[in-house]
Protein backbone atom coordinates (compact mmCIF):
# COMPACT_ATOMS: atom_id res chain seq x y z
CA UNK A 1 0.00 0.00 0.00
CA UNK A 2 2.86 2.23 0.92
CA UNK A 3 4.16 1.60 -2.30
CA UNK A 4 1.44 2.16 -4.25
CA UNK A 5 1.34 5.18 -2.50
CA UNK A 6 4.44 6.85 -3.39
CA UNK A 7 4.03 5.40 -6.76
CA UNK A 8 0.98 7.75 -6.83
CA UNK A 9 2.75 10.77 -5.23
CA UNK A 10 5.94 10.41 -8.46
CA UNK A 11 2.95 10.21 -10.99
CA UNK A 12 1.38 13.68 -9.69
CA UNK A 13 5.08 15.14 -9.37
CA UNK A 14 5.99 13.95 -12.79
CA UNK A 15 2.71 15.50 -14.45
CA UNK A 16 3.10 18.06 -12.55
CA UNK A 17 6.31 19.11 -13.63
CA UNK A 18 5.71 18.24 -17.44
CA UNK A 19 2.30 20.99 -17.19
CA UNK A 20 4.89 23.67 -16.60
CA UNK A 21 6.79 24.57 -19.29
CA UNK A 22 3.52 24.73 -21.80
CA UNK A 23 1.73 27.52 -19.41
CA UNK A 24 4.93 28.68 -19.06
CA UNK A 25 6.02 29.69 -22.77
CA UNK A 26 2.05 30.85 -23.30
CA UNK A 27 2.61 33.17 -20.32
CA UNK A 28 6.04 34.74 -21.96
CA UNK A 29 5.30 34.68 -25.33
CA UNK A 30 1.35 36.11 -24.74
CA UNK A 31 -0.96 36.46 -27.61
CA UNK A 32 -2.17 34.29 -29.12
CA UNK A 33 -1.10 31.16 -27.03
CA UNK A 34 -2.01 32.56 -23.58
CA UNK A 35 -5.60 33.33 -24.38
CA UNK A 36 -5.47 30.28 -26.65
CA UNK A 37 -4.76 27.57 -23.85
CA UNK A 38 -7.13 29.57 -21.26
CA UNK A 39 -9.93 29.47 -24.06
CA UNK A 40 -9.10 25.29 -24.37
CA UNK A 41 -8.85 25.00 -20.73
CA UNK A 42 -11.88 27.00 -20.24
CA UNK A 43 -14.05 24.54 -22.32
CA UNK A 44 -12.28 21.37 -20.81
CA UNK A 45 -12.91 22.30 -17.42
CA UNK A 46 -16.91 23.37 -18.32
CA UNK A 47 -17.34 19.76 -20.04
CA UNK A 48 -15.66 18.17 -16.39
CA UNK A 49 -18.01 20.70 -14.51
CA UNK A 50 -21.35 19.39 -16.55
CA UNK A 51 -20.45 15.77 -16.10
CA UNK A 52 -19.84 16.48 -12.39
CA UNK A 53 -23.37 18.19 -11.60
CA UNK A 54 -25.22 15.61 -13.81
CA UNK A 55 -26.07 18.50 -16.55
CA UNK A 56 -27.02 16.28 -18.91
CA UNK A 57 -28.38 18.12 -22.37
CA UNK A 58 -28.00 21.79 -20.64
CA UNK A 59 -24.32 20.88 -20.38
CA UNK A 60 -23.33 22.51 -23.91
CA UNK A 61 -24.48 25.89 -21.97
CA UNK A 62 -22.23 25.48 -19.08
CA UNK A 63 -19.35 24.41 -21.78
CA UNK A 64 -19.88 27.50 -23.87
CA UNK A 65 -19.94 29.73 -21.22
CA UNK A 66 -16.71 29.95 -20.07
CA UNK A 67 -15.42 29.66 -23.77
CA UNK A 68 -17.27 32.59 -25.05
CA UNK A 69 -16.55 35.01 -21.94
CA UNK A 70 -13.05 33.65 -22.54
CA UNK A 71 -12.98 34.18 -26.00
CA UNK A 72 -14.30 37.80 -25.84
CA UNK A 73 -11.83 38.89 -22.95
CA UNK A 74 -8.80 37.72 -24.89
CA UNK A 75 -9.74 39.91 -28.04
CA UNK A 76 -10.34 43.02 -24.64
CA UNK A 77 -14.16 42.87 -23.84
CA UNK A 78 -13.60 42.25 -20.52
CA UNK A 79 -17.33 43.98 -19.80
CA UNK A 80 -19.07 41.53 -22.18
CA UNK A 81 -16.93 39.03 -21.13
CA UNK A 82 -18.32 39.46 -17.74
CA UNK A 83 -21.57 40.12 -18.55
CA UNK A 84 -21.50 36.38 -20.68
CA UNK A 85 -20.25 35.10 -17.67
CA UNK A 86 -23.08 36.21 -15.74
CA UNK A 87 -25.85 35.49 -18.06
CA UNK A 88 -24.88 32.19 -18.80
CA UNK A 89 -24.89 31.20 -15.01
CA UNK A 90 -27.88 32.60 -14.98
CA UNK A 91 -29.50 30.10 -17.91
CA UNK A 92 -27.48 27.16 -17.02
CA UNK A 93 -29.65 27.51 -13.46
CA UNK A 94 -32.54 28.07 -14.36
CA UNK A 95 -32.72 25.45 -17.43
CA UNK A 96 -31.70 23.00 -14.74
CA UNK A 97 -34.26 24.23 -11.99
CA UNK A 98 -36.68 23.61 -15.31
CA UNK A 99 -35.51 19.97 -15.89
CA UNK A 100 -35.58 19.62 -12.20
CA UNK A 101 -31.48 18.63 -12.47
CA UNK A 102 -30.08 17.63 -8.68
CA UNK A 103 -28.08 20.96 -8.31
CA UNK A 104 -29.39 23.80 -10.11
CA UNK A 105 -27.40 26.62 -7.54
CA UNK A 106 -24.01 24.29 -7.83
CA UNK A 107 -24.27 23.97 -11.71
CA UNK A 108 -24.92 27.66 -12.28
CA UNK A 109 -22.07 28.65 -9.75
CA UNK A 110 -19.51 26.26 -10.89
CA UNK A 111 -20.57 27.72 -14.73
CA UNK A 112 -19.91 31.58 -12.89
CA UNK A 113 -16.78 30.58 -11.14
CA UNK A 114 -15.17 29.12 -14.02
CA UNK A 115 -16.11 31.84 -16.43
CA UNK A 116 -15.48 34.54 -14.28
CA UNK A 117 -11.79 33.32 -13.14
CA UNK A 118 -10.66 32.58 -16.72
CA UNK A 119 -11.56 35.69 -17.73
CA UNK A 120 -9.99 37.47 -15.05
CA UNK A 121 -6.43 35.37 -15.93
CA UNK A 122 -6.59 37.04 -18.79
CA UNK A 123 -7.90 40.46 -17.77
CA UNK A 124 -4.56 40.30 -15.31
CA UNK A 125 -2.42 39.47 -18.12
CA UNK A 126 -3.45 41.95 -20.57
CA UNK A 127 -3.66 44.76 -17.75
CA UNK A 128 -0.32 43.88 -15.46
CA UNK A 129 1.91 42.17 -18.23
CA UNK A 130 3.53 38.68 -18.42
CA UNK A 131 5.77 39.09 -15.33
CA UNK A 132 2.46 38.84 -12.88
CA UNK A 133 1.19 36.16 -14.79
CA UNK A 134 4.55 34.42 -14.06
CA UNK A 135 4.66 35.55 -10.58
CA UNK A 136 0.72 34.13 -10.72
CA UNK A 137 1.46 30.95 -11.67
CA UNK A 138 4.36 30.19 -9.59
CA UNK A 139 2.73 31.58 -6.03
CA UNK A 140 -0.12 28.88 -6.98
CA UNK A 141 2.28 25.93 -7.81
CA UNK A 142 4.02 26.83 -4.49
CA UNK A 143 1.22 27.12 -2.64
CA UNK A 144 0.05 23.63 -4.25
CA UNK A 145 3.03 21.78 -3.65
CA UNK A 146 4.01 23.33 -0.18
CA UNK A 147 0.15 22.33 1.03
CA UNK A 148 0.05 18.44 -0.49
CA UNK A 149 3.94 17.58 0.97
CA UNK A 150 3.43 19.15 4.29
CA UNK A 151 0.27 18.21 4.82
CA UNK A 152 1.08 14.71 3.63
CA UNK A 153 3.90 14.66 5.88
CA UNK A 154 2.62 16.67 9.14
CA UNK A 155 -0.95 15.17 8.91
CA UNK A 156 -2.45 16.54 12.10
CA UNK A 157 -6.39 17.95 12.58
CA UNK A 158 -8.40 18.64 9.74
CA UNK A 159 -9.50 21.77 8.09
CA UNK A 160 -12.73 21.24 6.86
CA UNK A 161 -13.45 17.83 7.37
CA UNK A 162 -16.74 18.11 5.94
CA UNK A 163 -16.38 19.60 2.97
CA UNK A 164 -12.76 18.09 2.47
CA UNK A 165 -11.63 14.97 4.60
CA UNK A 166 -7.99 15.27 3.66
CA UNK A 167 -6.92 18.70 4.21
CA UNK A 168 -5.28 19.28 6.95
CA UNK A 169 -4.33 22.59 9.09
CA UNK A 170 -0.74 21.87 8.30
CA UNK A 171 -1.37 21.90 4.19
CA UNK A 172 -3.03 25.32 4.85
CA UNK A 173 -0.07 27.00 6.61
CA UNK A 174 2.18 25.05 4.78
CA UNK A 175 0.75 26.25 1.94
CA UNK A 176 0.66 29.82 2.54
CA UNK A 177 4.37 29.27 3.56
CA UNK A 178 5.01 28.39 -0.39
CA UNK A 179 3.12 31.34 -1.30
CA UNK A 180 5.37 33.41 1.25
CA UNK A 181 8.44 32.22 -0.52
CA UNK A 182 7.00 32.39 -4.04
CA UNK A 183 6.41 36.41 -3.37
CA UNK A 184 9.68 36.57 -1.98
CA UNK A 185 11.89 35.25 -4.53
CA UNK A 186 9.52 37.36 -7.49
CA UNK A 187 10.37 40.38 -4.81
CA UNK A 188 14.07 39.94 -5.07
CA UNK A 189 13.84 39.20 -8.63
CA UNK A 190 12.15 41.72 -9.75
CA UNK A 191 12.93 44.40 -7.63
CA UNK A 192 9.77 44.87 -5.85
CA UNK A 193 9.07 45.65 -2.13
CA UNK A 194 9.37 42.49 0.05
CA UNK A 195 6.88 44.16 2.12
CA UNK A 196 4.40 44.59 -0.67
CA UNK A 197 4.50 41.41 -2.43
CA UNK A 198 4.88 39.08 0.93
CA UNK A 199 2.15 39.92 1.55
CA UNK A 200 0.25 39.83 -1.50
CA UNK A 201 1.23 36.33 -2.31
CA UNK A 202 0.18 35.64 1.12
CA UNK A 203 -3.03 37.01 0.33
CA UNK A 204 -3.45 35.61 -2.98
CA UNK A 205 -2.51 32.00 -1.64
CA UNK A 206 -5.44 31.95 0.51
CA UNK A 207 -7.72 32.49 -2.02
CA UNK A 208 -6.02 29.82 -3.89
CA UNK A 209 -6.31 27.38 -1.28
CA UNK A 210 -10.04 28.36 -0.67
CA UNK A 211 -10.27 27.43 -4.76
CA UNK A 212 -9.18 24.03 -4.25
CA UNK A 213 -11.61 23.64 -1.17
CA UNK A 214 -14.34 24.48 -3.13
CA UNK A 215 -13.78 21.89 -6.10
CA UNK A 216 -13.28 19.51 -3.09
CA UNK A 217 -16.62 20.09 -1.81
CA UNK A 218 -18.13 19.31 -5.15
CA UNK A 219 -16.61 16.40 -5.64
CA UNK A 220 -17.49 15.06 -1.79
CA UNK A 221 -21.21 16.70 -2.91
CA UNK A 222 -21.37 14.87 -6.07
CA UNK A 223 -19.45 11.88 -4.85
CA UNK A 224 -16.78 11.38 -7.43
CA UNK A 225 -13.25 11.33 -6.66
CA UNK A 226 -11.66 13.61 -9.25
CA UNK A 227 -13.21 15.68 -11.86
CA UNK A 228 -11.82 13.77 -14.77
CA UNK A 229 -8.91 11.98 -15.69
CA UNK A 230 -7.28 13.13 -18.63
CA UNK A 231 -4.03 14.37 -16.18
CA UNK A 232 -2.28 10.96 -14.63
CA UNK A 233 -2.10 11.91 -11.21
CA UNK A 234 -4.12 14.76 -10.66
CA UNK A 235 -7.08 14.37 -12.22
CA UNK A 236 -8.93 16.09 -14.19
CA UNK A 237 -8.15 20.00 -15.42
CA UNK A 238 -10.58 21.38 -12.83
CA UNK A 239 -8.76 19.14 -9.84
CA UNK A 240 -5.39 21.09 -11.13
CA UNK A 241 -6.70 24.50 -12.09
CA UNK A 242 -9.49 25.36 -9.37
CA UNK A 243 -6.77 27.04 -6.99
CA UNK A 244 -5.08 29.53 -9.89
CA UNK A 245 -9.24 29.88 -11.31
CA UNK A 246 -9.63 31.29 -7.28
CA UNK A 247 -6.35 32.81 -6.88
CA UNK A 248 -6.34 34.78 -10.36
CA UNK A 249 -10.14 36.01 -9.20
CA UNK A 250 -8.31 37.24 -6.62
CA UNK A 251 -5.76 39.16 -8.33
CA UNK A 252 -8.17 40.60 -10.52
CA UNK A 253 -10.42 42.14 -7.63
CA UNK A 254 -7.19 43.50 -6.23
CA UNK A 255 -6.21 44.98 -9.38
CA UNK A 256 -9.59 46.76 -10.19
CA UNK A 257 -9.48 47.68 -6.26
CA UNK A 258 -6.16 49.34 -6.85
CA UNK A 259 -6.80 51.18 -10.12
CA UNK A 260 -3.20 50.30 -11.40
CA UNK A 261 -1.52 47.17 -12.01
CA UNK A 262 -0.18 45.75 -8.98
CA UNK A 263 3.71 45.75 -8.05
Amino acid sequence: MAGAGNNGVRLRVVSALAMMPPALAAAWFGWPWLPALVAAAAAGMGFEWARLVGAGTGGALIVATPLAATVLAAFAYPAAACAVAVMGAATVGAQAVGRAAPAPLWAAFGTLWLALGSVSFLWVAATAGRATVIWLLALVWAADSAAFAIGRAVGGPRLAPVLSPNKTWAGFVGGLGGAAIAGAAAAAMSGAAMAVLVPLSVLVGVAAQLGDLGESAAKRRFKVKDSGGLIPGHGGLLDRLDSLLAAALALGALVLAAGSPLP
